[in-house]
C-alpha cells in the first residue's frame, strides 16, 4: 500500500471560485480551506504536511479543522485502487469548495455519478449558482453517464481536459466500459492514474487508455470490482459512505460532540502579566513583622 499522503482530488461539479466561498466557516477552518483549495491536484494534504506548510496552526489544530471541514461537507478521505490490473492502493482526499451533503458524497463515492449537481449545500437544498447574467449557461443537454464522465476528467486532472468534440468521439468507448460493469468512478480512476508530467494530446491519450484497458465482458452474476474504500476523516477507519455522517464514524462523532470548544490562545504580553502577578503573590513581604 502506498505511503499515506492523502493527495488532493477535486470533486466534480464545483461552483466557480468566489471571494466568499468559505465565509460560513470559522476563521481557522476558512483559512485552511482556502489553503487546500489553492493546492494543485495530487498535492499531499495530510495533517503533518498542512501543519508544516503554514505558520499559524499545529498538527492538532489542523486535524480538528479537517474534521470540521468534513462535517461541513467540504472533504472526504478514501483509499483507491491505482489500477484495475494492480493491487496497489493509494490514499486520497476529495475536496469540494462547494459544500455537499452526505447523500451527495455517498452517491459520488459509491457510483461516481453526481447528476451534474453543482449547487447542493450541506442541508440538501438546491438553487441556481450565483453567476453574472452574461455568463449564465445555456440549457443543459441531457447527456449520457459516459459523456459526463469524460467531460469531468478535466476536473479530476487538468491534464485530461477534453473538448466537447473529444467527448462526442470518445463516448462510445466509454459507454462500453460502463456496459461491462465499470462505474464512472472506476473509469475516472483508470484514466487519471499514473499520468505523465505533461499530456500533449488529451484526446489521443484517453482514447489509447480506453482501448488498452477495456475491462472484460461480464460472465455470470455481475460483481462490481472494489476500487474505493471510504475512511473516517478522523480515525481513518474504513466504512460504508452511508455510515460516515459528516465523514466521521459514530465514535468520532460522539467524541467531537463532547469535546469542549478550543480555548483562545493568550498573547505573549498577557502571559507575562499573568506570570508577574503569580510571582508577586508568592514573594515574601519585607514590611511584614517577623515573629521574635
Amino acid at each position: 500500500m502506498a505511503s499515506p499522503g492523502y493527495g488532493k482530488r477535486s470533486a466534480p461539479g464545483q461552483n466557480p471560485p468566489r471571494a466568499d466561498d468559505f465565509a460560513h466557516l470559522p476563521a481557522r477552518e476558512a483559512y485552511l480551506a482556502r489553503l487546500v483549495d489553492r493546492l494543485p491536484e495530487g498535492a499531499a494534504m495530510d495533517t503533518k504536511t498542512l501543519a508544516r506548510e503554514q505558520p499559524h496552526y499545529g498538527q492538532q489544530a489542523v486535524r480538528s479543522a479537517l474534521n470540521r471541514l468534513s462535517v461541513a461537507g467540504h472533504l472526504r478521505r478514501v483509499r483507491e485502487r491505482v489500477d484495475g490490473d494492480r493491487t496497489q492502493w493509494v490514499f486520497r482526499t476529495y475536496f469540494s469548495r462547494t459544500p455537499r451533503d452526505d447523500a451527495w458524497w455517498s452517491r459520488f463515492l459509491t457510483v461516481g455519478d453526481t447528476d451534474g449537481s453543482a449547487d447542493t449545500g450541506p442541508d440538501g437544498t438546491t438553487g441556481p449558482a450565483q453567476v453574472h447574467p452574461d455568463e449564465r449557461p445555456h440549457p443543459r443537454v441531457n447527456r449520457s453517464p459516459a459523456y459526463r464522465a469524460l467531460a469531468a476528467l478535466g476536473l479530476a486532472d487538468p491534464r485530461l481536459a477534453l473538448s466537447a468534440r473529444d467527448c462526442d468521439s470518445l463516448e462510445p468507448l466509454a459507454a462500453q466500459w460502463l456496459a461491462r460493469g465499470a462505474g464512472t468512478a472506476y473509469l475516472t480512476t483508470a484514466l487519471t492514474a499514473g499520468l505523465p508530467p505533461a499530456v500533449h494530446s488529451p484526446a489521443a491519450f484517453v482514447h489509447r487508455r480506453l482501448a488498452d484497458k477495456m475491462p472484460p465482458e461480464r460472465t455470470g452474476e455481475p460483481t462490481a470490482p472494489v476500487t474505493r474504500i471510504v475512511e473516517c476523516t478522523d480515525c481513518r477507519t474504513p466504512s460504508r459512505p452511508q455510515a460516515l455522517l459528516g465523514g466521521l464514524c459514530r465514535a468520532c462523532r460522539a467524541g467531537a460532540s463532547d469535546a469542549p470548544p478550543p480555548r483562545a490562545r493568550l498573547s505573549p504580553q498577557a502571559v507575562h502579566r499573568h506570570a508577574a502577578r503569580v510571582r508577586a503573590s508568592v514573594r515574601p513581604n519585607p514590611s511584614a513583622r517577623q515573629p521574635h
